[in-house]
């Protein structure tokens, strides 16, 4: 399978395979008027299979959120054709409205206009705990 490459805008690889549905939504794709290309389970010599977006037009994306659901992701700038610049991402220190705390007794079950704050307290098990109540994340697949 042969899809045409991105002129300008971005191209968001090395997504663990099957995970490309939830960052089209974790980032709101659907709402942007420009072509968004979604491969799956691309042959992967690094990953055995992985996914690819590709985005035809240049838009703000939130590295937290990707480096939270993959930190392997890299994100491919590009501008008339050619690679302008490469970010390899990175579990965030830091996640504000990604992940929802549980914690029926935490602030922000009862004021519903606190931001849910994540920090991440172990980077080798990818574990975040809520800033106000400490409880943990649940972990993503």
């Amino acid at each position: 399978m042969n899809l045409g490459g991105v002129t300008n805008g971005i191209v968001i690889d090395h997504i663990k395979a099957g995970r490309s549905m939830d960052i089209y939504h974790y980032l709101n794709l659907e709402d942007i008027d420009s072509c968004v290309a979604i491969v799956k389970n691309v042959q992967s010599t690094k990953y055995g299979k992985k996914d690819i977006i590709k985005i035809d037009e240049m838009i703000d994306l939130d590295l937290d959120v990707l480096g939270y659901i993959d930190p392997n992701i890299t994100v491919n700038i590009v501008k008339n054709g050619k690679l302008a610049d490469k970010k390899h991402l990175a579990l965030p220190e830091r996640l504000k409205n990604v992940i929802k705390c549980n914690n029926p007794r935490c602030i922000t079950t009862t004021e519903q206009e606190i931001d849910h704050i994540f920090c991440l307290s172990d980077r080798e098990l990818g574990l975040y705990r809520c800033l106000y109540c400490e409880t943990k994340a649940k972990k993503q697949k």
